[in-house]
């Protein structure tokens, strides 16, 4: 248990801090999964305006440092690359 009144205060400062960033991780994780599971359903339309969407959350949350900014680019460069390939699929069928 911290002893002193600066410790007690980064304590509560640390809590908040981890609230705000479990909400960032959070909603990024969502939509990247959200775009997944729509790309699996072939509705490649809706899959892409929800990749520009997850594709903002992670760089938002690479911007707070919730994430790695490299972490945020690999994440972003495989949905987009999943993305592509389905599209391409879709197109030569």
């Amino acid at each position: 248990m911290a002893n002193t009144a600066s410790a007690i205060k980064n304590i509560r400062v640390s809590r908040r801090r981890a609230q705000r960033n479990r909400l960032v991780r959070s909603r990024a994780h969502t939509l990247v999964k959200k775009t997944r599971r729509l790309i699996e359903a072939g509705q490649l339309d809706e899959a892409s305006a929800m990749a520009v969407q997850a594709s903002s959350a992670l760089d938002r949350a690479a911007e707070k440092g919730v994430i790695h900014r490299n972490t945020a680019a690999r994440k972003k460069s495989r949905l987009m690359k999943r993305l592509n390939k389905a599209q391409a699929a879709v197109s030569t069928d």
